[in-house]
């Protein structure tokens, strides 16, 4: 009787248990109707659930009642929770799920823009890069340069970009604006970049249709973003042909304090190396950077850092009005920056960054007899706040404010005269992504600008848009209007000149997979409101108008390959740019003289591992550049010849914490000429007298040996290489 109760107790409880089971099923599939398999279904708070096969389908049954919740989760896409009523009947339900953006791992912003970070990697332009790109000889700008849309202006050494004048590019350092980036010089004189690169983990160079957050700027924005906290302390020692620095860095847990002192020398390299110029005395200079860095909180990270820059030469030019008897120029240049900003984050959807930098810089020109000063102070204040409003929508918005105040007095032999011109911009700006998908991003902006010299604002719209075809390619555009005060010698005549505007249109392919990149831009650039005048050198401001225009036009493409090849990497740029413009002096539309319609960059870097060497090469070409011949008819009639470079260099592993550098340029020794200087007036043979434009010198030849000092007495720079 016993046995037959626990028999029936054990068939009821059974009978029970088996009531109880509920079927769920049903499938998974995206907003598109595609099916999602590896899915995972489970009941909330319990372990009845199962995966979804190859055709979204899923089925399992669980003995959980009434009211409960179902999970529906895959990576990429945001988790779903679907209540569900569970009374014993079959459940059959179709889930549909959204795809999860991915601000990281989904598309960008590539219009216009070369972006160098610890994201995207592919177009890095590391430190040492720069330094190893043959053609550089350490310089920023001259690494850059090898970038397509940029244009080789031999005799001026900055940044023409896209049909533009190299004033029409400015720098900024982590947001915050930099005036007087390059060197003083003296008329058809290359310059480089004040700043080193070890002083930066990144670099945005956009070559059009870049943020609303930039202004002032009418071709291209170069944003160079500066190192964190030092990764230890070290010294450095740097022996150059041309000079050498000593620097410092101390580190602490969250500080560091880095300084640098520099000399520059190049009279004794002047009197190794024959040159073209007449040096009377050879350009020197003194730097000195400090650099603070202190984190604040776990998010809040204060930089400050200064550059204080002192340099002076006398060169001998000849003039050809004067039968070819030399002015003397001297310049003496004092130049100081500081830039101090701070970023944090504030809370899960907002942060903030903001900073100010100062600019001052000197210049005492000397020529022949007469004296000109020259000051421009410049002030840069900002601050930004981040706003994550949504998963979708991301909101960058900021006010700034800008203010310039130019000087110059002239001491002439009969006179003496002084002018000058203050301007303070307030700016605002404002500009949202909206992540349509992992897909689709669609950015808009918007900056308003007022000027109090001019007493005038304008509103400059923006817009962008990607969509990432596949896992390796993307397609972009970009529309913008962007505007730029008249230059400060232009300005100082007449301080009613309103700002030159462009209006830039971008489209935009990019393909990037396994280390390498692949990139084809095509753009339009109107221009308007260019500054026009009769005589540079007339002080009549009636005669200064924005009467001005013009048009670049063309194509860039960018091959990057670091992949194909063990131990080497290399970049393959061309640019094609088509621009006419009436402006300046001109009496008509034609090419500017600054213009070459092709050029072309190769560059080449191959590490040879058993030698600890890397070998790097570079060749440059520009085509042929327009320019006005007074003996012939019509205007900007004639045409140089095409410019040819090839630069090699090599870099030495010594030792763990020794590296020997040595490169030259133009080692085929091509006497390129950029341009001529004509006579003002004609000979008694109606025949106007020319001399050419050249480079310094056939060649440039570097050697440099840099040494790192740590606690542990090396430090391995075999992967920097």
């Amino acid at each position: 009787m016993q046995k037959l109760k626990l028999i029936l107790t054990i068939v009821l409880l059974s009978t029970v248990n088996a009531w109880s089971q509920t079927t769920i099923k049903g499938s998974v599939s995206d907003n598109k109707g595609e099916s999602i398999p590896g899915a995972n279904v489970y009941i909330k708070d319990s372990f009845d659930g199962s995966s979804t096969l190859s055709d979204g389908s899923f089925s399992f049954e669980t003995s959980e009642t009434g009211d409960q919740i179902l999970i529906v989760s895959f990576i990429g896409y945001k988790t779903l929770e679907q209540p569900v009523k569970i009374e014993g009947k079959v459940i059959d339900l179709k889930l549909i799920i959204k795809e999860a953006i991915n601000k990281l791992d989904g598309v960008t912003i590539t219009a216009g823009a070369f972006e160098a970070s610890d994201v995207k990697k592919i177009t890095v332009l590391k430190p040492l890069d720069i330094v190893t790109t043959a053609s550089a000889a350490g310089d920023i700008m001259g690494a850059i340069n090898t970038l397509p849309g940029t244009a080789t202006v031999g005799e001026s050494g900055r940044l023409f970009v896209r049909g533009g004048e190299g004033y029409e590019t400015k720098v900024f350092i982590d947001g915050l604006e930099v005036r007087n980036a390059f060197g003083a010089t003296a008329p058809n004189v290359p310059t480089r970049g004040r700043f080193s690169p070890f002083l930066f983990k990144g670099t945005t160079f956009s070559t059009g249709g870049y943020s609303s957050e930039y202004g002032q700027a009418l071709s291209s924005a170069l944003v160079l973003n500066s190192n964190d906290i030092a990764d230890k302390t070290q010294g450095d020692i740097s022996l150059m042909s041309v000079g050498g620095d000593l620097a410092y860095t101390k580190r602490w847990d969250n500080t560091s304090i880095s300084g640098k002192v520099q000399y520059t020398d190049l009279r004794p390299y002047q009197d190794l190396i024959s040159q073209n110029f007449d040096w009377e005395s050879a350009p020197v200079g003194k730097v000195g950077e400090f650099v603070f860095r202190q984190k604040v909180n776990e998010t809040g990270l204060l930089k400050v850092y200064a550059n204080a820059d002192l340099s002076n030469f006398t060169i001998r030019q000849p003039n050809i009005d004067r039968d070819g008897i030399k002015d003397t120029i001297s310049i003496d240049n004092k130049y100081f920056y500081l830039n101090a900003n701070y970023k944090d984050i504030l809370n899960k959807k907002w942060s903030v960054r903001g900073g100010l930098s100062t600019t001052y810089n000197r210049e005492d020109i000397g020529f022949n007899a007469d004296q000109i000063d020259e000051i421009e102070r410049g002030l840069h204040g900002k601050i930004a706040f981040n706003w994550d409003a949504s998963e979708k929508v991301s909101v960058n918005i900021g006010t700034e404010v800008l203010h310039k105040r130019f000087d110059r007095e002239f001491e002439l032999t009969s006179t003496q005269e002084a002018f000058n011109f203050e301007d303070n911009t307030l700016a605002t700006f404002v500009e949202s992504d909206y992540f349509a998908s992992n897909k689709l991003i669609l950015r808009t902006g918007l900056r308003f600008e007022h000027s109090s010299l001019l007493n005038q604002a304008w509103v400059s719209p923006r817009i962008a848009m990607s969509y990432k075809v596949n896992e390796t390619g993307q397609f972009s555009l970009a529309y913008g209007k962007f505007l730029q005060a008249p230059q400060n010698e232009f300005a100082l005549v007449n301080n009613n000149l309103a700002p030159e505007r462009a209006t830039h249109y971008i489209l935009n392919y990019q393909y990037f997979k396994d280390s390498r990149v692949f990139r084809v831009e095509t753009y339009l650039k109107d221009y308007d409101d260019l500054v026009k005048y009769q005589d540079l050198n007339d002080f009549n401001p009636l005669n200064f108008n924005n009467n001005g225009f013009g048009e670049a036009r063309g194509v860039d493409v960018f091959w990057r390959d670091g992949k194909t090849f063990k131990e080497t990497d290399y970049w393959v740029s061309y640019s094609y740019v088509d621009s006419q413009r009436d402006y300046q002096d001109f009496n008509t539309v034609a090419t500017p003289s600054f213009l070459s319609k092709h050029n072309f960059s190769f560059v080449l870097k191959h590490f040879v591992q058993p030698l600890r060497v890397q070998f790097g090469a570079t060749y440059n070409y520009a085509s042929a550049r327009s320019f006005h011949n007074p003996n012939r008819d019509g205007f900007q009639n004639d045409r140089t010849p095409a410019f040819h470079d090839l630069s090699l260099g090599a870099a030495i592993l010594v030792k763990q914490n020794i590296i020997i550098y040595m490169s030259s340029s133009n080692v085929l020794g091509r006497d390129n000429i950029f341009g001529y200087q004509y006579a003002t007036q004609p000979d008694n043979n109606g025949f106007y007298n020319s001399q050419p434009i050249k480079q310094a010198a056939k060649r440039f030849i570097f050697l440099g040996l840099f040494i790192t000092l740590t606690k542990d007495g090396q430090e391995n720079q075999l992967d920097n290489l």
